[in-house]
């Protein structure tokens, strides 16, 4: 029972939290390079990514350390349940999980020097993990603007309400 408790009050806790990785990764002008030119599961997926890596990379401090855990492990017990909704079995869905927090890895390792990067480099990183997007030089521009409004706010304004981006 106290599982479910604890459950229940970090799903209240981090909710908005999720729900602003989930309006910040619907924004329709983030497809535009779509090369489908209709998004996915599979194209949303790293965008909500390489949201949460630069927030976790922009706020990493001792301060924020057990609730930046925290959010990793709420948002990966999202997405989850977000494939089992898809209809993955649970054989599959260990998998689907793995080869995703592997990606969120390899986003967080590529992404270190972001600030540091030329436009090339940076074009690089997306298009490592962009694989269906066809131009990505508004995608810089979009994390390059996203990074600098997480540089005015701090961690949590992004728990309190969904914000606009």
């Amino acid at each position: 029972m106290n599982n479910s408790i604890n459950s229940f009050f970090m799903n209240k806790k981090y909710i908005n939290f999720y729900n602003n990785l989930i309006k910040l990764t619907t924004n329709k002008s983030l497809y535009i390079g779509l090369v489908d030119k209709q998004d996915s599961f599979s194209d949303r997926l790293p965008l909500f990514l390489f949201h949460f890596a630069f927030i976790l990379k922009e706020f990493k401090s001792k301060e924020n350390d057990k609730l930046l855990q925290e959010l990793y492990d709420y948002n990966f017990r999202q997405l989850e349940l977000s494939i089992r909704e898809i209809g993955y079995g649970d054989q599959s869905i260990n998998k689907k999980m793995k080869d995703y927090i592997n990606v969120f890895h390899g986003i967080i390792s590529d992404i270190h020097f972001w600030d540091k990067m030329n436009l090339n480099k940076k074009r690089d990183c997306l298009s490592k993990f962009l694989q269906n997007f066809k131009d990505i030089d508004y995608l810089i521009d979009y994390f390059d603007e996203f990074i600098n409004n997480l540089k005015k706010n701090n961690l949590k304004s992004y728990l309190k309400s969904v914000n606009s981006n």
